[in-house]
């Protein structure tokens, strides 16, 4: 199987057709090592990272985008927003990705409480500045074949609550979620890479086509409310 052939991954066309008229022009990433994109390379799928594909997919419908990645691999959620969000919010985004909180799960020692702290301070700061934020659940890496076998269901369980308070962050702060911890293929073993904490590149063509697609609904569901007739005048 190859990236043209994968039900999973964007079809011929559709990420133009999706993101036709785009409403972005600056895009800023903050997060860890997803988001500076650490994936495996793998035959027949292409060796561009998720972030900056999709950078490449807005920035073909929109070429007068501005793109900046803060990513850092194996920074913790608190990390990123001290390292990252004063540079990100000078960018002055309208389009801003938020990946946190995989590192702080992968240790035994992992504070959710903390952790969605840390998110929301992002989310929030950058919503402020108005952006629209995405934010993501992760595939979940204890089905990664190179994870120990002890290990794996303290760090599926920490992962899977990673996961949901994220989206429940989502859900209360009107962000663009982004869900693949319950993607159809999110325990397939073939999905990550050798070291035990990323994905391949089938995983990023795999991420990159759910995302778009939920760019392609928000940008849907922006034009729609602009064009909603005023009344009374």
């Amino acid at each position: 199987m190859t990236e043209d052939t994968d039900p999973y991954c964007l079809r011929p066309g559709e990420s133009a057709e999706l993101l036709a008229d785009h409403p972005w022009r600056r895009f800023v990433v903050l997060g860890d090592s997803v988001a500076e994109g650490l994936c495996e390379p793998l035959e027949g799928y292409s060796d561009l990272q998720w972030a900056d594909r999709l950078a490449a997919e807005l920035t073909a419908a929109a070429p007068e985008l501005k793109y900046l990645n803060l990513g850092v691999s194996g920074l913790r959620a608190h990390e990123i927003r001290q390292t990252q969000l004063d540079a990100a919010l000078a960018f002055q985004p309208d389009l801003a990705l938020v990946v946190g909180g995989g590192n702080d799960a992968f240790s035994a020692r992992y504070d959710a409480d903390r952790v969605d702290a840390e998110l929301t301070a992002m989310i929030t700061a950058l919503q402020a500045a108005g952006a629209d934020v995405v934010t993501l659940g992760m595939f979940d890496v204890s089905a990664s074949p190179a994870i120990q076998s002890w290990l794996r269901p303290g760090l599926h369980q920490r992962m899977r609550l990673l996961s949901e308070r994220t989206r429940a962050l989502a859900e209360s702060h009107g962000t663009i979620h982004v869900h693949l911890t319950t993607h159809p293929l999110s325990t397939d073993p073939g999905l990550y890479s050798s070291d035990g904490r990323h994905g391949n590149a089938r995983s990023d063509a795999v991420a990159a086509a759910e995302t778009i697609r939920i760019l392609g609904a928000r940008k849907r569901q922006l034009k729609k409310s602009t064009n909603i007739p005023q009344r009374g005048r």
